[in-house]
């Protein structure tokens, strides 16, 4: 088989950051590195702080004058961090603006995670709020300062 565009970026060199994964047509997909790849002590997102980043980060999305070009927001399957995809109608710098603006809502998120009840979600009962937020904390220092030039993957 062929390999998929997101296996042949050399993730020992990638550091925490928001990326540019890829663009299909009109939807743009970027890579939020939460967590350094293959960390030696073991450092990923913890499934149910993941779970809790996810309901807030997709409902702040679709709640923005964007939401019409939201697509996804996700957590990646090696717990490193998020895919988020959106519609090419939103400029890069704007991504970066709502990411920021949305991590610092979730670093500061008081209250009921949004569709967090037994009728709205498959686990409900697997939620960090605490663990979200210093996923949020920690994130929205590495991005304070992201540009659309640093969207470009790092190589060695």
């Amino acid at each position: 088989m062929q390999k998929i565009a997101s296996f042949t970026i050399d993730h020992d060199v990638l550091g925490k950051g928001m990326y540019t994964s890829r663009i299909d047509g009109d939807i743009v997909t970027y890579d939020i590195r939460m967590k350094i790849p293959n960390n030696a002590q073991g450092d990923y997102l913890t499934p149910p702080a993941a779970h809790t980043f996810e309901h807030l980060f997709a409902t702040y999305v679709r709640n923005t004058k964007y939401s019409k070009d939201i697509v996804y927001v996700g957590p990646m399957g090696c717990l490193t961090g998020f895919y988020f995809l959106v519609r090419d109608t939103i400029t890069a710098e704007s991504v970066i603006r709502l990411v920021q603006e949305c991590f610092a809502f979730i670093a500061e998120f008081e209250g009921e995670i949004p569709g967090s009840k037994r009728i709205e979600c498959g686990n409900y009962l697997m939620h960090d709020l605490d663990g979200a937020k210093e996923i949020a904390k920690d994130m929205c220092m590495v991005l304070e300062a992201w540009t659309a030039e640093k969207l470009i993957y790092p190589t060695k």
